[in-house]
């Protein structure tokens, strides 16, 4: 058996296959034992000078990495965590990944992201996959997972925090922006820059945030006496929300309007331009999420600020809280928001 391990090692070399340098490889070259080696890459652990310079020069020679995968499955505690998302290349959602990826580095854990765009069975499938690489938890920033899979990680010993959505009677941590008093200030505001032609404007997909805020909003304008008008169709992208303007002012003389999203409001101001409707003169709009491209020159968008920094924050505690089983401590956060004054309201009436 030895003589045909050395035969396949040799046919390998021959080849130009390499394999992944292993802590025995370290061993032998340095003349330790497999332990010493562990022991040199554990932090706090027990081993003499002369023994960890000599499997640090030997690491060095062979170009040794720890593998940290394995030595999760060995003591149990992992620094992966698993983030599930969609729509990852909108901006808010793109900022938050690059936020939520930065900080857990950081904190020396390591994101390991599932893209849930085209999971047509859910993204049950998908919380599946990332168990069995034994994460330390779960972050769920598209979707939401149905309470048996929760169960499931749970049991596992793994937290499932919810951003931006809720799951009910559900295992889970859940950290929402403050959705509903957000499109109550946008609300407030139209209606003191003396709009009263007021529209909101959503995409067609129906998720947890876009519901929150078009019906905060609409039941507001309501108690002001007026009736909104509702554009709630297409994706959530930018040409959505031209499509909106150009559908909505083409047959209701709005002079004031909402949009769930900054990146439907930037569409939807350059198509109220288009059509000859001045901002915030004839038309006041206001956004949702204060993504960057709102500050930018061209729009200037008066928006609601949710705090980047606030939210990644948040996570983090969620995810660095201790596990105790059914009884476990868990984080129902709402965080609040701000409405941002730039220049497409107009003046208080």
């Amino acid at each position: 058996m030895e003589a045909s391990s050395d035969h396949e090692d040799n046919l390998k070399r021959d080849r130009g296959i390499r394999n992944f340098v292993t802590a025995e490889d370290v061993a032998r070259l340095a003349g330790v034992s497999r332990s010493a080696v562990s022991r040199t890459f554990t932090p706090g652990a027990s081993v003499s000078a002369d023994v960890r310079l000599r499997v640090q020069e030997a690491a060095k020679t062979l170009g040794y990495r720890v593998n940290r995968l394995a030595r999760s499955l060995i003591s149990d505690q992992s620094n992966l965590v698993g983030v599930v998302g969609a729509n990852l290349s909108l901006p808010f959602m793109a900022r938050q990944l690059d936020e939520l990826s930065r900080a857990l580095l950081r904190r020396g854990m390591q994101c390991l992201l599932l893209n849930a765009a085209e999971a047509e069975q859910g993204i049950t499938p998908l919380i599946e996959l990332i168990l069995e690489f034994r994460v330390r938890a779960i972050v769920v920033m598209s979707g939401s997972p149905p309470s048996s899979i929760i169960d499931d990680c749970v049991a596992n010993g793994v937290r499932v925090i919810l951003v931006n959505r809720q799951a009910d009677d559900a295992e889970t941590d859940t950290i929402i922006s403050d959705d509903l008093g957000g499109a109550r200030l946008a609300a407030g505001r139209l209606l003191q820059a003396g709009c009263r032609r007021i529209g909101v404007v959503g995409s067609g997909a129906r998720t947890p945030t876009q519901l929150r805020r078009r019906v905060a909003f609409a039941e507001c304008i309501e108690e002001a006496g007026i009736e909104p008008v509702v554009w709630a169709s297409g994706e959530t992208t930018y040409e959505t929300g031209i499509e909106a303007a150009e559908g909505l002012l083409a047959s209701h003389d709005l002079d004031g309007v909402f949009c769930v999203t900054d990146l439907l409001a930037l569409g939807f101001l350059d198509g109220a331009r288009r059509m000859g409707r001045r901002v915030p003169d004839d038309l006041s709009v206001i956004g949702f999420d204060d993504i960057p491209q709102s500050a930018w020159v061209p729009y200037h968008l008066t928006t609601v600020r949710q705090s980047m920094s606030d939210l990644t924050e948040a996570v983090l505690t969620a995810i660095e809280r201790e596990m105790h089983g059914k009884d476990m401590d868990l984080v129902h956060e709402v965080l609040p928001v701000e409405l941002v004054e730039r220049a497409t309201v107009r003046p208080t009436a």
